[in-house]
């Protein structure tokens, strides 16, 4: 099976529009970790990630015959860009659907890509919906889906970049880290590197919140994810490919998942490296490289990994830069309370001598305590963390260490003030609204004005989705309970009543 793979990937037709990548040693950050950290640049290709492989080669094996039909894609980026250009070259025409929530900026960039050979359709609020439409057209016209992984010819171009590896690099070659998504990367570079290098370990690394492959490997079969994150949109993939899956388990030997933090500080590392910035997906394998070489502790290895993109909306970076120190660990967020008395502030103040403050937010509401939300910087990482948390418990101040509350972090520090009474029953809810003209109104307009909207809190970072937070507050004289209204409405959303950030700076006791 493997050798079928390997003479597709030497016979794939790529370099027509794509380029060999370099590799770069990331200087700092091998003498930072002790080990030799490489990164294939796949963000300098054309369309700057490494998607126009696979697109190309595909297009490329179709008949004259297939090709007159043309060709259809889903995609909100990257893909959509490299079946653009490829399209245009081999004078096909293509349809790419893109769902409504996808940035202007990327759809101008097909459209451009692609000129008078592609047609750009807006279709449905996410991928799978634009992804349904993409079949339905091609099952009308007679064209050719291009699949964005799971196809033997965009996994045999992507497993070009394996093919370049091992050409690049004569020497020692101990893992190569690999961002996965729907798996169409892994499988391509990891099928050709294993069958000429056993030797080499090949380490998928996802995103905690889209953690496909892990969770497939886990129960030994393809699995659906009941739901996925959209940070690192570019690997936001819920069920893992059949095809993909059917070669990752015999040349995948481990997978590492990173949390959000994690890429941030992985994407502000590569900048300082190689001045660069790339996207969240593009440094995904980087961030999951630093957390297995510091669990393991690794030392004196060759670690390579995989720059996959770098198309990434300017307003996400803003993002980016608040969350990057904790996923350094050099960043702590604290819920600290104190007394209300004079020279309480001070204290405090005293207290955190030699942390820089990043962030103090505290507003008057009790003439007996006051909950504080402050940022810190700190050194040693987690054990530095650790050591500020007790040394502040013994100077008499009760926290809770905020830095892994994705309510915290997202929300809560841009809101510290203001508290409903404990009497009015409130319920809060994270939801993920697509990033489109007159959602909210939707959702308010469904309401019908049943519950009091007592908490409202969004902020645009550049996503295709928003995660808003909202309060409710219940009237017994509804017949119908939020719980009821909350079933019927189609995005996701999770209830934060209980989480103690809220708690601690929303709600009286």
């Amino acid at each position: 099976m493997p050798s079928k793979y390997i003479k597709r990937i030497l016979s794939a037709k790529v370099y027509d529009v794509a380029r060999e990548t370099p590799i770069d040693a990331m200087q700092s950050l091998s003498e930072q970790f002790g080990n030799q950290i490489l990164t294939k640049r796949e963000d300098l290709q054309p369309a700057f990630s490494f998607k126009l492989r696979g697109a190309y080669n595909k297009i490329a094996h179709l008949s004259a015959s297939e090709r007159k039909k043309g060709v259809v894609a889903a995609s909100a980026g990257n893909h959509a860009q490299g079946v653009a250009i490829s399209a245009r070259h081999h004078k096909t025409r293509a349809t790419i659907v893109m769902p409504v929530t996808t940035p202007a900026i990327k759809i101008r960039s097909v459209k451009t890509l692609g000129g008078d050979w592609t047609q750009v359709v807006i279709h449905g609020d996410r991928f799978d919906d634009a992804c349904k439409h993409a079949i339905q057209l091609c099952e009308d016209r007679g064209a050719t889906f291009v699949h964005p992984y799971d196809d033997p010819d965009v996994i045999a171009g992507q497993g070009t970049i394996g093919m370049e590896i091992l050409r690049q690099i004569s020497g020692p070659l101990d893992a190569v880290f690999i961002p996965v998504g729907g798996g169409g990367l892994i499988a391509g570079i990891g099928t050709y590197i294993k069958y000429l290098r056993p030797d080499v370990r090949i380490i998928g690394v996802e995103a905690e919140d889209s953690a496909c492959l892990e969770a497939a490997l886990a129960a030994g079969r393809r699995v659906t994810l009941p739901s996925i994150g959209i940070f690192a949109d570019g690997v936001a993939v819920a069920t893992i490919g059949k095809e993909t899956f059917r070669l990752a388990k015999h040349c995948v030997d481990e997978v590492v998942t990173v949390s959000n933090d994690e890429i941030c500080a992985a994407v502000k590392l590569i900048f300082d490296d190689t001045r660069s910035i790339t996207e969240p997906a593009g440094a995904l394998s980087l961030a999951g490289l630093i957390r297995h070489v510091k669990e393991k502790r690794i030392r004196h290895k060759t670690l390579l990994t995989i720059n996959s993109g770098a198309n990434v909306n300017f307003d996400r970076l803003r993002y980016v830069s608040e969350r990057y120190g904790v996923g350094q660990q050099t960043e702590a967020m604290l819920g600290i309370t104190i007394h209300e008395r004079a020279g309480a502030l001070l204290a405090l103040c005293d207290a955190l001598v030699g942390h820089d403050i990043i962030e103090f937010n505290y507003r008057y509401d009790n003439p007996n305590r006051a909950n504080i939300f402050v940022g810190v910087t700190i050194e040693q990482g987690l054990n530095g963390r650790k050591a500020l948390i007790q040394r502040l418990k013994k100077k008499g101040f009760d926290l809770v260490d905020l830095s892994g509350n994705e309510l915290a972090k997202l929300h809560v520090l841009h809101m510290v003030g203001g508290r409903i009474p404990s009497a009015d029953k409130e319920r809060v809810f994270q939801f993920e609204f697509p990033e489109r003209m007159g959602i909210l109104r939707e959702f308010l307009t469904r309401m019908q004005q049943r519950w009091n909207i007592s908490l409202f809190h969004y902020r645009q970072h550049g996503g295709t989705y928003a995660n808003v937070l909202i309060g409710l507050q219940d009237n017994p004289s509804n017949t119908t309970s939020i719980d009821d209204f909350l079933k019927e409405w189609e995005y996701p959303f999770i209830e934060e009543t209980d989480n103690p950030a809220y708690r601690l700076f929303f709600r009286a006791e």
